[in-house]
């Protein structure tokens, strides 16, 4: 008889959320900041730890989207680690470190 197949850690517990947008004037990759700003900083970024503060981050990044500010703004699972948060799927690793294609415009992830 085989033994059960465990379950990651990052699929059992509880994932802590931010939200993430394109920034509109110039397609920069930011993040939900406290006081409802954006910034560039995924560290910088507004951690929700409640589904009433999701709901609110969710609502300020559509209200930032019909003010034309972002768009499409969604949440993304986070965990903190040593060096402040990290995206825990591979697209927004990708998103937060900058393009692939030009190593001259990558940023260390969570700056």
């Amino acid at each position: 008889m085989s033994a059960p197949i465990q379950k990651s850690a990052a699929k059992t517990k509880a994932a802590t959320q931010i939200v993430t947008a394109n920034r509109l004037d110039d397609g920069l990759v930011v993040y939900l900041a406290p006081g409802g700003g954006w910034t560039e900083k995924l560290n910088e970024a507004d951690v929700l730890a409640t589904p009433e503060t999701l709901a609110a981050a969710v609502e300020a990044g559509k209200a930032a989207e019909a003010a034309r500010v972002v768009v499409e703004s969604y949440p993304i699972d986070v965990e903190r680690g040593p060096s402040g948060l990290r995206p825990l799927r591979l697209r927004e690793e990708i998103r937060a470190a900058g393009p692939t294609v030009r190593p001259d415009l990558a940023r260390p992830l969570g700056a």
